[in-house]
């Protein structure tokens, strides 16, 4: 067992809401339904008291409105308003919305909760980064957005249509090439995501390139909400498709595909979504947006302490939520147990999904460097311009300056009274290693661009 499975069997987590607040132990920390939730939450633990909060840690409001995807990296959001912890740092108004996809989130932050859409939430990358520049916003519009905190690492993968089961569709394609190449003369392999230039794609891109295949000339890619993931791979729009748990569960269960790979395989301890929200809204409430962050954090160890995973699963899976037919659709992926419908099989908690942290560190701090290779992957794929790494990534690295408010989570992690060990001293996290063997060093995103084989023409 390693030494980080090992703190998270032992660990406990003392957390604290400031000075004035005093310590609050929380057991074991670490480790078609309505379309939000709104007021006060029916679920708040009548052991969890409400901060005593000084007038310098009142918010300004008591009320927000974040949006969600029903998917495993909202589960912060959803356990910091069962759990009563935005109540108790004085946001009793927190009103989740479930977004009917990432299209419908990127138009309601756009109109704000004062237009009927929402203040932020939970987002894919780099998506605060391009509404910000105005890249796909309406009429270009830019709109500030600030990034607060990583919400997860891992709880994603690639599925793969049944029919394909047994063709060399792994983690490394080297026995599939054929199959790409016979499909793409008469149906191209079709592989979906759920918004464009983002993780998903991000993810799917990575895979294929790595294996040799161009992914803009050697395979169909279109963008499918991850609610209709199961429907269209029942019937055969797609061969493949990148999500997060528990669609994943669902493909397998339902004997419709199996499982490629997990994200986890691909890049451990990856970035995966983040908290992020408009930045007139933070800007005019920041106190307010701290307290915010710390239920967020609290619920982040919540959720690591695996014995706390399946009143999580029940929490997530109810009809208020996900709607799932039964908690159990999460309890494997959240104990790192999948069965990957191809007859292979993993149990592996170093593979389940991390809230708050995990081998390498921090997972709820933001690394600016993880900014930086998202922008840098859209870059080589031709979705930014070049000249973002030009200068030493001079553009990229402005754009991550406005963006990314990590000095935000900091101030709200010493106010919550996280050990001076758990906050990260550099805003980034090193050089960062793929399946592949490749790396990218974020000192040196150039270099990493140009050891790339297979790119967009020109980059």
């Amino acid at each position: 067992m390693s030494d980080f499975l090992n703190q998270i069997n032992r660990r406990k987590f003392i957390l604290t809401a400031g000075a004035s607040a005093g310590a609050i132990f929380l057991k074991g920390c670490l480790g078609n339904p309505p379309d939000s939730t709104g007021g006060n939450s029916q679920a708040i633990p009548t052991a969890q008291q409400v901060a005593n909060l000084t007038p310098e840690q009142k918010p300004e409001t008591e009320t927000v409105k974040l949006g969600y995807i029903p998917i495993v990296e909202s589960a912060p959001l959803i356990i910091a308003k069962e759990k009563g912890l935005f109540a108790k740092y004085g946001m009793t108004k927190v009103e989740l919305a479930k977004q009917a996809s990432w299209g419908a989130a990127r138009d309601n932050v756009e109109i704000g909760s004062a237009g009927g859409g929402i203040d932020g939430g939970q987002w894919q990358m780099p998506m605060p980064h391009l509404i910000t520049a105005g890249l796909i916003t309406k009429g270009n519009k830019e709109i500030p957005m600030y990034v607060l905190a990583q919400l997860v690492t891992h709880g994603n993968g690639i599925a793969i249509a049944d029919k394909h089961k047994g063709k060399g569709l792994g983690l490394k394609l080297d026995g599939a090439k054929s199959l790409f190449k016979e499909l793409k003369s008469s149906t191209p392999f079709t592989a979906a995501f759920t918004f464009p230039h983002v993780n998903q794609d991000l993810w799917i891109r990575y895979w294929l390139a790595a294996s040799g295949l161009d992914p803009d000339a050697d395979v169909k890619l279109l963008t499918v909400p991850a609610a209709q993931t199961v429907a269209n791979m029942k019937t055969g729009t797609m061969d493949a498709f990148s999500t997060g748990d528990p669609w994943p569960f669902r493909i397998v269960n339902d004997k419709i595909g199996f499982m490629a790979l997990l994200t986890a395989e691909m890049w451990k301890n990856h970035p995966e979504e983040y908290l992020a929200m408009r930045g007139d809204w933070v800007d005019k409430h920041p106190k307010a947006t701290k307290a915010i962050l710390k239920a967020v954090m609290e619920a982040q160890q919540w959720l690591d302490n695996f014995e706390n995973r399946k009143e999580a699963a029940t929490i997530l899976a109810g009809r208020k939520y996900f709607d799932l037919s039964s908690p159990e659709i999460l309890l494997d992926p959240y104990q790192g147990k999948y069965d990957m419908g191809d007859g292979r099989k993993i149990d592996d908690k170093l593979m389940a999904p991390y809230y708050w942290k995990d081998e390498k560190g921090s997972v709820s701090y933001p690394y600016k460097s993880h900014d930086l290779w998202f922008i840098t992957e859209n870059v080589r794929w031709g979705f930014l311009p070049k000249d973002y790494l030009a200068n030493n990534a001079a553009k990229a690295k402005e754009l991550i300056n406005k963006v990314n408010r990590e000095d935000i989570w900091k101030e709200a992690a010493k106010d919550l009274g996280i050990a001076a060990a758990d906050i990260p001293t550099s805003t980034s996290r090193g050089v960062e290693e793929f399946f592949d063997g490749v790396k990218f060093d974020p000192e040196k995103p150039e270099e990493y661009l140009k050891s790339l084989k297979i790119k967009k023409a020109g980059v």
